[in-house]
């Protein structure tokens, strides 16, 4: 084996050092908004998703492992070690379709990397400035990851695009929270590549289970114990971004390293996220979009509705169309969505709808069609009425995108359904509340008792 040293890039040398310095940095407003935005509606998932079927598997598994007690296991009271409490909250933020998603990396950065941040914040007793600056760190860092790689090539070797941004997000997030010197990360940063991983057969996961493995417990997981492992004196390859058979070499066709610092300080990925104003699957939010619209001026009522046409994208419809869960089953939810007047995560969840004869019959009325000229993310709905009229929409900025954002209030009121049942209502608004404020929290333990159940 060779011993030739191999000079570190520029790049590394850019990225090492704003990791190491992030948690001291003054963030704009808009990213510190932003930033806070998808901490609590993290937060929230983690807390609505540990009382789903998936979350309680996750729960079992996560007490039977034991471990130094640094941080909570949301909505329960088990505090374990950092790593393990990263793992379980981030595969439980990905249990069901609630948390948040970023379009141009193709990933959702959020379930990996908020769970290592509050991990990690509570392990070291930090800050809420320095826990909200590395939350906005890892969205940073994860999106720059997948654009560094090549995002759809990528995808199309069957690399998980889902993996590699949380999983980058989540180590950066830890680091900066682990006060390691740039020295430090870059070591960090080559025990992350070491562990990334993930295909694109989670696909084929119906239960929602491994997708959360794979989509966030594995990131949190691999992201906290990078930043442990340099904590505790380990050391490591200095650059895994350069030389012979490195990090871009193994996983890219159109490698562009310097992505990976493109704009860092002055574009803030964590404002491109998208929040999911409905609890369902990423494809479905459109069109009820679409039907809250036409529902304000017209008469919508079941008995009014002859038919339903729903248009998506050819790349997403066969991802919603009639499946076995309720939240991801698109005429399902359509179907609530007319029979209910709106969609709740109470009624998103209410498998035993699944089988009632008023929805089951209404589905009826219901076409979808996927056409190739309609981009991602994106629906057309036609109703026909009983009359004959036709009343037709196009959603093309959902809204909880950057194109359409939801306000602070619509966030708040999201996290306060998602979590009251679990926490209290008291507790609830309290830890929303601190989270608005976050910055004058000296000691992130403080949140804590909020969280537990």
């Amino acid at each position: 084996m060779s011993e030739k040293k191999i000079e570190t890039s520029e790049v590394m040398k850019k990225l090492a050092a704003y990791i190491a310095d992030a948690g001291q940095m003054t963030l704009p407003v808009d990213a510190a908004e932003h930033g806070k935005h998808h901490l609590i509606d993290t937060v929230a998932s983690i807390i609505s998703g540990s009382r789903l079927a998936p979350g309680k598997v996750i729960m079992k598994y996560m007490r039977s492992l034991g471990g130094t007690k640094e941080a909570l296991l949301l909505g329960s009271d088990y505090v374990t070690t950092a790593v393990n409490a990263a793992f379980g909250n981030a595969m439980i933020a990905h249990a069901d379709e609630t948390d948040d998603s970023h379009k141009e990396s193709r990933s959702h950065i959020g379930c990996g990397a908020v769970p290592a941040a509050l991990a990690m914040a509570e392990r070291e007793g930090t800050s809420g400035k320095e826990l909200l600056n590395a939350v906005v760190l890892g969205y940073d860092i994860g999106a720059r990851t997948n654009f560094s790689i090549g995002v759809h090539s990528m995808y199309d070797a069957g690399h998980s695009t889902h993996t590699f941004a949380p999983t980058f997000g989540a180590a950066a997030s830890a680091m900066a929270l682990a006060g390691l010197s740039a020295d430090q990360v870059r070591w960090g940063i080559s025990y992350t590549a070491q562990q990334v991983s993930g295909i694109n057969c989670w696909q084929r996961d119906l239960d929602h289970v491994e997708k959360g493995f794979d989509f966030g417990g594995m990131a949190g997981r691999n992201g906290v114990t990078a930043a442990t492992l340099v904590q505790s004196g380990f050391t490591g390859v200095d650059d895994v971004f350069v030389g012979p058979r490195n990090f871009y070499s193994t996983y890219s066709t159109e490698p562009r390293p310097e992505a990976m610092v493109d704009g860092l300080g002055e574009r803030f990925e964590v404002i491109q996220t998208n929040i999911k104003k409905w609890t369902v699957g990423s494809p479905i939010q459109a069109p009820l979009d679409c039907i809250e619209i036409l529902q304000r001026d017209n008469d919508l009522s079941k008995e009014n509705i002859k038919h339903i046409k729903l248009r998506l994208s050819d790349m997403e419809s066969p991802v919603v169309d009639d499946r076995h869960m309720a939240d991801i089953c698109i005429q399902h939810m359509v179907a609530l969505m007319i029979l209910d007047g709106t969609v709740t995560f109470a009624s998103a969840h209410d498998e035993v709808r699944m089988t009632d004869p008023a929805v089951i019959e209404f589905r009826k009325k219901i076409e979808l069609i996927g056409e190739k000229d309609i981009q991602r993310r994106n629906a057309i709905v036609e109703v026909t009425l009983t009359n004959g009229d036709v009343l037709s929409h196009k959603q093309v900025a959902v809204r909880g995108t950057p194109d359409n954002p939801m306000t602070r209030q619509e966030v708040d009121d999201k996290a306060f359904e998602l979590m009251a049942p679990i926490l209290g209502q008291s507790n609830t608004r309290s830890l929303i509340d601190k989270v608005w404020e976050i910055e004058v929290i000296d000691n992130v333990q403080e949140l804590r008792p909020l969280m537990v159940a």
